[in-house]
């Protein structure tokens, strides 16, 4: 029997992982939310809040959108039907939606990055990004621009304490 959801629900995100590294080392030009393809035992593990994506990124193949690279460890209670921890996975779009976003990736210097997994009304989830891959003075101006703003708020705030 189907679940009716509630007209005034909010959607229930639980964050499973992120990429902190993709921020630091791309600059992020657009974002898109996928599905994805996953067996039994990679659920579980999700539901444990273990994967990583430091290494992963997009790739199409096929007119298919694949994560490579991502890693969601085995689960300790699965048993001869376990999945393999580093297997390419499918991501779920519409053919509209790969066309579009990446035909911008397809762009010198642009690559599909992944950003975060997580569930989305039960259902697991990533948010994929187009990035363009920052030079080391980019790095090192976002720092000195996040230190001011973090310089300026601190001021602020014992300003208002006084």
């Amino acid at each position: 029997m189907a679940r009716k959801k509630d007209a005034g629900a909010p959607d229930e995100i639980v964050i499973v992982c992120r990429n902190r590294r993709a921020t630091h080392e791309y600059e992020i030009l657009d974002t898109l939310e996928c599905g994805l393809v996953l067996t039994g035992t990679e659920v579980k593990s999700l539901r444990e809040n273990l994967a990583m994506l430091e290494d992963a990124y997009a790739k199409l193949e096929d007119d298919e959108l694949w994560l490579i690279g991502s890693e969601i460890p085995e689960y300790t209670q699965g048993n001869r039907l376990n999945h393999k921890p580093r297997r390419p996975r499918k991501l779920l779009l519409h053919k509209r939606e790969i066309d579009k976003f990446c035909g911008k990736a397809t762009q010198k210097g642009l690559t599909l990055i992944p950003l975060k997994i997580y569930f989305k009304n039960g259902r697991a989830k990533v948010e994929i990004a187009i990035g363009r891959g920052k030079q080391l003075h980019d790095k090192r101006a976002a720092a000195k621009d996040a230190e001011t703003k973090r310089d300026i708020r601190r001021e602020m705030a014992n300003r208002r304490k006084r």
